[in-house]
């Protein structure tokens, strides 16, 4: 198929389905003139893609996973041995950015609490 009809397909607009060919997460075949061509089962990763954005992973991230895993219908599951490691340490990358934030919005919340004492 076309990447029109993958995107259709997907949800996802034919300038992310390039960018993500540019990142090494989809690989189609050229016909002579140039255009690309997916496979039907290029719909399912690009599913496993976005469900992996939305899990917060960026595309350098995916790129490594993304051979690793499978998805049973409702989960994607690890099928290698070391990306449960990975995974996790992603997770703790994550965790730390949110407590980082939250203390950022906590000493911004003094900042606005002693203005408004200060204007009040």
């Amino acid at each position: 198929m076309r990447i029109g009809e993958l995107s259709r397909r997907t949800g996802v607009s034919e300038r992310l389905l390039r960018y993500y060919e540019q990142q090494g997460l989809l690989r189609p075949e050229r016909l002579p003139s140039g255009y690309r061509t997916y496979r039907a089962s290029d719909v399912a990763v690009v599913r496993r893609i976005r469900a992996l954005l939305a899990a917060g992973l960026s595309t350098a991230t995916i790129s490594q996973v993304l051979p690793c895993l499978r998805d049973d219908g409702e989960h994607l599951v690890p099928t290698c041995p070391d990306l449960l490691g990975e995974l996790r340490a992603e997770r703790d990358r994550m965790t730390s950015a949110i407590e980082d934030l939250e203390l950022s919005r906590s000493l911004l919340d003094r900042v606005i609490t002693a203005g408004q004492s200060a204007l009040s």
